[in-house]
Order: C-alpha cells, then sequence, then structure tokens
C-alpha cells in the first residue's frame, strides 16, 4: 500500500480512509511496485487504461460519500466556471457544493473542500502518470510501451500546467502575494524520493516551465509514431496544444501560435456544428470530431451525485442539477447577440417564443425552468431518469476550438489587428455569420477575448485561465445580476484573490520547505 501512495502526498502516508480509495484509483494489485509493473505487460497496460479512468472517477481522493464535489477532473471545471462568474445555480443555490468559487468564501487552506480535495486530486494524477514513466525503460520498451510513456509525460505535463495556472500567484488587491511571487509548486516526478519529498519547495516559475516543457520534449518524441486513435488518451496533437497553453502561461506568443496551429493541423478536427452543439440526446455529453482529449464515465465509477451530467445537465431527474439547476450569468447572457447559435444554450426568459428548444422533457416541465438554465450539457440518449445510462458520458478536456481562439490571442499580442481578424474569422464561420468586431487596444482586445470563451467553453473550465492570466476581472454584483444571493453579488478587479488557490495545511505540515510560503488566505476579502 505504501508503494502505491509514495510521493503523491506525504500527509496522507497515514491516512485509512485515503489508503481505502486506492484499490478504486488504480486497476492494478494496491501491492504492486513500479518494477512489478514494469515487468508485466498486462499490468503496464492496466495503468495507463487507468489514467482516464481515474480522471472522472466519483469519490476519487476520499473513496466514500464524503464529498460531492470530490469527483476528479470534472471538479476544476465546475470549480472553475462559478470562480469566473459564468455560472450560478439559479434553481436552489443551497445545495450548490461549489458556491465558495463564487462567493470567495471558505478557501483558506484549511477548507478540506475548497483546497485539500483540488490539491490532492491532481497529485494523485501526478502519481499515476510517474507510474507509467517510471516503469518503461527507453532502450528495452516496445514501441506501444513507448507511446504509453509518451501519454504519461503529455498527462503529467498537463497536470503541473493545471497546477502552475491555479497556485502561482498573481498580484491583486485584495491580498499580498509579495512574498510568493513568482513561485509555482513542488516537483515530484517518478524519482523523488521520500526524504526529498518532506522538503521539496514550490519551483519558481522558470523551473516550472522548464521541466513542462521538457515533459512535453518526451511526450512529443514517443508519440509521433504512434497511431492509436483513442482520444481518451493524449495524442501527438494534443501534446502540441498543451505547449501552446504553457507558451501562453509564459509569454511565448509567437511560439504559442505556431504550437496552437500545430494542435490544429494535427488533430484532423474541426470545430462543432450547430446540430451537433444542440443535439438533445448527444449534446456535449459523446464524443466527436472537435474533441481532441476527453475523459469518460462508466456505470461503475460513479454514482447518482458524484458525476458530471448531475451536476450540469438541468433535464436529468438524479443529481444535484435538478436541485440547483446551473445556469449562466445574466449579463453574459445578454451580451450574446441573436445571430450566434450559442445563444441557444441557454433558456431566454422569452422561453419557446424566443427560440424553439431541442428537449427531451415535455412542455410542462421545459416552462417551469429558471430563466438562464443551461441546456448544453445533455443526458446521455437523451435518458432523464436513469443515471447509470445518462449519465456514462463523455467529458471534453481539449476541443479544437481552443486552439482557434489561442492563436487569435497569440497573434493580437505581437500585431493587435492580425489577433482581431483571426477571432473574428473563426467566430464569424463557425458561430456567428453577422458577427464582427474591432479594438483600438489590447485591453479592448481581451475584454471581447475573455467574453468569447466564456460564450463557447462555458462549464468547461477554460476561461480561468484567461482571466487569471489576462486580469480582465469578475463582475458579479451589477443591477438586476440573476447572483442567488447578496455574497454572490461581488466584483473582482484584475482576479478574484481565491484564483490563488491555497496549499492544504496537512501538505504543509508534512513538507517543511513549504513553511512560511503558502498563499495568502483570500476568505472573505472581497466586500
Amino acid at each position: 500500500m505504501k508503494n502505491i501512495l509514495k510521493f503523491v502526498s506525504v500527509a496522507v502516508l497515514a491516512s485509512v480512509v485515503l489508503n481505502a480509495c486506492i484499490k478504486e484509483t488504480f486497476p492494478m494489485s494496491s501491492t504492486a511496485t513500479t518494477e512489478q509493473v514494469s515487468s508485466s505487460a498486462s499490468a503496464l497496460e492496466a495503468s495507463v487504461n487507468g489514467i482516464p479512468a481515474q480522471m472522472s472517477q466519483g469519490y476519487l481522493v476520499y473513496g466514500s460519500q464524503t464529498y460531492e464535489n470530490d469527483m476528479a477532473y470534472p471538479l476544476y471545471m465546475i470549480t472553475f466556471a462559478e470562480m469566473t462568474g459564468e455560472m450560478y445555480a439559479v434553481g436552489d443555490a443551497g445545495y450548490d457544493h461549489y458556491q465558495n468559487a463564487s462567493t470567495c468564501l471558505s478557501y483558506g487552506p484549511t477548507a478540506a473542500r475548497q483546497s485539500y480535495v483540488p490539491w490532492r486530486t491532481m497529485y494523485m494524477f501526478v502519481k499515476s502518470a510517474n507510474d507509467v514513466i517510471g516503469a518503461i525503460n527507453e532502450e528495452t520498451a516496445s514501441e506501444a510501451q513507448l507511446a504509453y510513456k509518451g501519454m504519461a509525460y503529455a498527462y503529467r505535463a498537463f497536470c503541473y500546467f493545471m497546477l502552475t495556472s491555479m497556485y502561482e500567484p498573481v498580484e491583486n488587491k485584495y491580498t499580498d502575494v509579495s512574498k510568493v511571487k513568482g513561485l509555482t509548486v513542488p516537483i515530484v516526478t517518478e524519482e523523488t524520493t521520500e526524504e526529498q519529498a518532506k522538503k521539496n519547495p514550490r519551483a519558481s516559475h522558470a523551473e516550472m516551465i522548464s521541466f513542462i516543457l521538457s515533459d512535453l520534449d518526451n511526450a512529443e518524441k514517443y508519440l509521433a509514431n504512434s497511431t492509436s486513435s483513442n482520444k481518451m488518451f493524449p495524442s501527438l496533437a494534443v501534446a502540441y496544444g498543451i505547449r501552446a497553453k504553457v507558451l501562453m502561461l509564459d509569454g511565448k506568443y509567437a511560439e504559442a501560435e505556431k504550437y496552437a496551429r500545430q494542435a490544429i493541423t494535427a488533430s484532423g478536427c474541426r470545430p462543432l456544428t450547430q446540430a451537433e452543439w444542440e443535439d438533445p440526446k448527444t449534446g456535449f455529453n459523446t464524443a466527436n470530431d472537435a474533441w481532441m482529449w476527453y475523459t469518460t464515465y462508466s456505470a461503475e465509477n460513479m454514482g447518482n451525485l458524484c458525476n458530471f451530467t448531475g451536476w450540469m445537465a438541468a433535464e436529468a431527474d438524479w443529481g444535484y442539477a435538478s436541485l440547483t439547476v446551473p445556469g449562466i450569468d445574466k449579463a453574459l447572457y445578454e451580451r450574446i447577440p441573436d445571430t450566434d447559435f450559442r445563444k441557444h444554450s441557454w433558456v431566454d426568459p422569452e422561453k419557446m417564443d424566443y427560440y424553439k428548444y431541442q428537449t427531451v422533457r415535455d412542455a410542462d416541465w421545459f416552462e417551469e425552468l429558471p430563466d438562464y438554465t443551461s441546456l448544453k450539457f445533455r443526458c446521455v440518449g437523451g435518458d432523464f431518469e436513469t443515471y447509470s445510462v445518462g449519465g456514462v458520458c463523455d467529458v471534453p478536456m481539449m476541443r479544437v476550438e481552443e486552439m482557434y481562439y489561442i492563436e487569435a490571442e497569440a497573434k493580437a499580442h505581437q500585431n493587435l489587428s492580425a489577433g482581431v481578424e483571426a477571432m473574428v474569422n473563426f467566430v464569424k464561420t463557425y458561430r456567428d455569420p453577422e458577427y464582427n468586431f474591432r479594438a483600438a487596444s489590447f485591453d479592448e482586445f481581451a475584454d471581447e477575448y475573455v467574453y468569447q470563451k466564456k460564450v463557447e467553453f462555458w462549464g468547461e473550465g477554460i476561461s480561468f485561465h484567461d482571466i487569471k492570466r489576462l486580469k480582465t476581472g469578475v463582475y458579479q454584483g451589477y443591477e438586476g445580476t440573476n447572483a442567488p444571493g447578496t455574497n454572490f453579488a461581488i466584483n473582482c478587479d484584475g482576479i478574484k484573490p481565491n484564483m490563488n488557490f491555497c496549499i492544504p495545511t496537512s501538505e504543509v505540515e508534512n513538507n517543511t520547505a513549504l513553511e512560511g510560503f503558502n498563499n495568502p488566505d483570500p476568505s472573505g476579502t472581497v466586500k
């Protein structure tokens, strides 16, 4: 058991509760070592196949029904969507387990739901990637095994991109981050020893970017000849896409533009059509030709509450979505032109008089929906009654549309008019034939860019990275807001302070190098 847990988080080595979840998380024997995995082709393949399953595993961290937001990668999607002010519970917010992301309350290092679960989840992903990387010897590996290694490097690079985006503090008007400015997170690899893990400092921005890019170098090398078409695993195109995201974070715009285009080309993907977007049975629940990378659910790794569809599909009779009812921010919705088909993802106050929405539910149910309810994420096959059928969905982790937007922003940093033209061309071609936009400054471009990405990737957690990088602010406290309470109706210039996630106290206590170097508690700092 110790071999499986080792170096994910020193704080949990003695935790009986967390130990119990490992058999569910990893498809190999709980006593398998890296050496045993590397000597068994079937064990190695099981380890690789276990990573996508882990990315959607319900109750991943605690292995029991402790927190309903303990849902692996989708927890970040929903957290980020609420944190950026693009999404609220437009039904009963009392059931919304993600509301602190919106209100900026209880986000300190002792908050299990808001601090420990996100941290632990991502380092569990890192541990899984480390297991595969450490188990494969380049000199003796087969072509298939080298591809596995490339996938693992891409997974790990993505995890450290996410961790860097979440934990590297950005200066803001609410908290003092001067002591930890430029610090990311501890780097844990397949070679990190237990003693090193106990004294493992936060890597600097430069160290972390160098490490991630090195992982991507390896990913691209090992995936160059891979012929796998299974999009549950990172491909060469996905590695290019991750690199583009990392380069944007590092301000290397010419290179980011290059790799975003390479990702588009290598993927062979094309943007979603209106019919695919609005399909009531397959809309945003089934992988398609626009998705470059996704995770998926099976009836065995989900419950009726701890799954993505149960939180995000308002049509479902099971899960929390039927209670909280996920919806879009009113001001964001009203900014969308009627000529943009993406506006049909949310219910207009005029209901069917505005648009003939497609839904598997009856007219009476539809008419009772709160204004601005989301219809973006649908129950699989339209089954809104059986969670083990309607909830067994695919969840997008990277869509080709994101690469088009990255390419446009990267261009705009170098030449404003070129960036504007690229964004206009994308939206006009694929989303709104009447779209037009001009910008006299990069700030004007950035405002429109973030708005566009909130609409395009609503509920997918993408705009978090843009807002934190571009500091465009989060505004929920306007007159007539549909925020579900006064504690939600806040305005944050630049960034929201809880976008600088806190390292959990348990980790700080068990890694002495972190003492005195945590991000400041953002709880209640916004009036």
